[in-house]
């Protein structure tokens, strides 16, 4: 039998591209995002005691594979991991890859709070979102500690989040970042946003964040921010 499902909500983040979106969600605390229901779903009772948690689950969709899927590709039955230095393979079922047959994702995030705005009702305000900005939300749950929170679990090839890089960024440049952004920019580039694969420290990379264009080397342990231009000034 098959069913359909609909997204409940979109996601609102800093992020207008792939690139420099965090590989799990609560890497980057400081990275601040909106939960923004549907009109179908805007009802307040369906919030109702959501603020007795701290935690939630996501369930969500790679939208850009999905719009892939439609257009003909498949889903692949083994993925190279770039933890693994994209060499080697692995069944996608033993991976958080993207490209999984229905290219769901699972996220658990920080809520911070209730929003209200004239325009889309309740919102949730959240913390520690890995997604692009306009990802699709098929279901929130409460996180709950006693059943979701396993320390000794195995954790395969992904055993830590991997070592972080120091980040340089001029003062000069630092101003460009507005104040309120600065820690969360900071924590996606120290978490080195790079292809796992790429160590060349002479490539130069560039990353879309809160409408800001952020330019960047790695050299060893430090990424050094080269230049960053507002692209809203670009308009």
């Amino acid at each position: 039998m098959e069913y359909t499902i609909h997204p409940i909500a979109h996601i609102r983040t800093d992020f207008t591209d792939k690139f420099g979106i965090p590989r799990q969600s609560g890497l980057v605390p400081e990275l601040m995002a909106r939960i923004v229901f549907e009109p179908e779903y805007r009802d307040p009772n369906a919030l109702v005691g959501i603020e007795g948690y701290d935690r939630l689950w996501l369930i969500w969709q790679f939208s850009t594979v999905a719009a892939e899927y439609a257009a003909g590709k498949s889903w692949r039955p083994t993925v190279r991991p770039p933890r693994l230095g994209g060499n080697e393979r692995r069944g996608v079922f033993a991976t958080r890859s993207p490209y999984r047959p229905n290219a769901l994702g699972l996220s658990c995030v920080r809520l911070l709070g209730i929003g209200h705005g004239a325009n889309c009702g309740a919102y949730l305000r959240i913390a520690g979102a890995d997604m692009m900005d306009g990802t699709p939300v098929y279901d929130v749950k409460p996180y709950i500690p006693y059943a979701d929170c396993h320390p000794d679990a195995l954790s395969g090839f992904a055993p830590d989040p991997g070592a972080q890089l120091r980040v340089e960024c001029p003062d000069e440049l630092m101003r460009v970042i507005p104040a309120d952004k600065r820690a969360a920019l900071t924590g996606v580039l120290a978490n080195d946003p790079r292809p796992r694969y790429q160590n060349d420290p002479d490539r130069a990379y560039a990353m879309d964040f809160a409408g800001l264009n952020v330019e960047f080397t790695v050299s060893g342990e430090v990424l050094t921010v080269k230049n960053i231009s507002d692209r809203r000034e670009d308009k």
